[in-house]
């Protein structure tokens, strides 16, 4: 633990941007699983599904939690798999 003020406060602030950081990551994930089971199941609303995902992606990246290509990657991969599953 830090005995110096200004550390402590940074403890703290680590504390609450990691939290935000797990919580963007982890609703990414679940939004990116959720839009692959749609694709996969050949769902009637895997487009907008799909959407909600790359919108996700999209707040991930401007949040600083994924790198801009590593979200062009994964928005260019859903998009992939969806346009194979319609074509």
């Amino acid at each position: 633990m830090p005995n110096i003020k200004s550390a402590k406060k940074r403890t703290l602030v680590i504390e609450k941007k990691t939290l935000r950081n797990k919580m963007i990551n982890s609703d990414l994930k679940t939004a990116v699983k959720k839009a692959d089971a749609a694709i996969a199941e050949n769902a009637d609303n895997k487009n907008d599904v799909v959407k909600v995902a790359i919108k996700k992606i999209d707040m991930a990246c401007s949040k600083g939690i994924l790198h801009k290509n590593t979200a062009a990657h994964k928005k260019s991969k859903l998009m992939k798999r969806l346009a194979q599953s319609n074509g």
